[in-house]
């Protein structure tokens, strides 16, 4: 595939992932390895070779769930679903919200925050806030466009409150409604929706009260309940951490030779999971990770090999973390892991 080739997939990945799930297949070994296709929203929306094999399998392949290996009689096949930016949308600037906005950002999500009040909406935007929507909480949910990667928060200072944004919201595409409140104060909240026409499934499937049991107390204890409800949520969805924002920066912007090594498979305890994606240059320098030590130090030497020309420029790599030499080597996790070695050309 060629270099202008493999800038469209990204550009169109890039463009994609803001508001929609993908899946990149890859054909990893046979006869047309390297091969391609993406498909968003279910379509396929970029290919490779038009006539290879994977425009052959179309159908099987936008309908397959989660993410992995597929095997045919003519190639293995790596299926990677990955979803579009997570968006949080915190209705309400309050004491919780400020560690909510802290977290979120730290771990990747855009946090938008809604709040009628101009010093609390201030603070939300001290805290690191994308978006900070000073407007009435109706005029301010309305300005807002739900997608199944949007992850409400509800934690404003009153039940009115709470029942006009958690009305806007069940109405709204969303991945996750969270709403905090005493059990008196969402099943009133509840009640009133019901009551002007909102399903009572719908209201069933808000999470409260909000955020995991763990006890938390304090601003910031409830902060991360409510964020590690929202990461259990996110993962349960089966789907590969995709390109991170520096990996994919890298590619649309690359200038020198690189390869990609992703993980494709993995048995027993290696670091890290399935689609995690590192680039590595001629000099050894590294955009992300693998995972580190020796796994990755093998990684490195085998893509600066590819980038010198002595080895193809695709490889499917078996590391086995399993047996004395890996101890003795201290790699101790304990597994086998799969990496796919990719170069492009700058």
């Amino acid at each position: 595939m060629t270099e202008e080739k493999k800038t469209g997939l990204y550009q169109m990945i890039n463009k994609a992932i803001q508001d929609q799930e993908c899946m990149l297949c890859t054909v990893l070994e046979g006869v047309s390895q390297g091969e391609k296709a993406l498909f968003c929203g279910g379509e396929k929306v970029w290919i490779s070779g038009p006539d290879g094999l994977l425009s052959s399998m179309e159908e099987k392949l936008s309908e397959r769930p989660g993410s992995g290996i597929l095997e045919t009689v003519d190639a293995r096949i790596f299926c990677e679903r990955f979803g579009g930016k997570n968006k949080l949308v915190i209705c309400g600037a309050g004491h919780v919200s400020i560690p909510v906005i802290e977290i979120s950002k730290k771990i990747g999500f855009h946090v938008t925050v809604v709040e009628d009040r101009p010093m609390f909406a201030d603070h939300a935007r001290m805290a690191g806030a994308d978006e900070v929507i000073c407007d009435s909480f109706e005029h301010g949910m309305d300005r807002i466009e739900g997608s199944n990667e949007t992850y409400f928060v509800i934690v404003t200072r009153g039940h009115r409150y709470d029942t006009l944004c958690l009305e806007k919201a069940v109405n709204k595409n969303n991945a996750y409604i969270g709403m905090m409140g005493s059990h008196r104060r969402v099943a009133l909240v509840k009640e009133q929706l019901e009551a002007k026409g909102i399903r009572r499934q719908l209201l069933e499937q808000v999470h409260t009260p909000i955020g995991l049991s763990i006890g938390a107390e304090t601003p910031e204890e409830i902060a991360v309940s409510i964020m590690a409800e929202i990461i259990q949520e996110k993962n349960s969805k089966k789907r590969t951490a995709g390109y991170a924002g520096e990996i994919l920066d890298a590619l649309l912007e690359e200038q020198a030779s690189s390869v990609m090594a992703v993980i494709v498979s993995k048995k027993g305890s290696v670091p890290r999971e399935i689609g995690t994606k590192m680039l590595i240059y001629q000099d050894g320098h590294t955009v992300g990770t693998i995972g580190g030590g020796c796994m990755e130090a093998e990684v490195i030497q085998k893509a600066r090999q590819m980038l010198s020309g002595s080895l193809p420029e695709r490889q499917l790599v078996r590391l086995d973390m399993t047996g004395k030499d890996a101890e003795d080597a201290g790699m101790v996790c304990g597994g086998i892991a799969e990496v796919y070695l990719e170069r492009s050309v700058g």
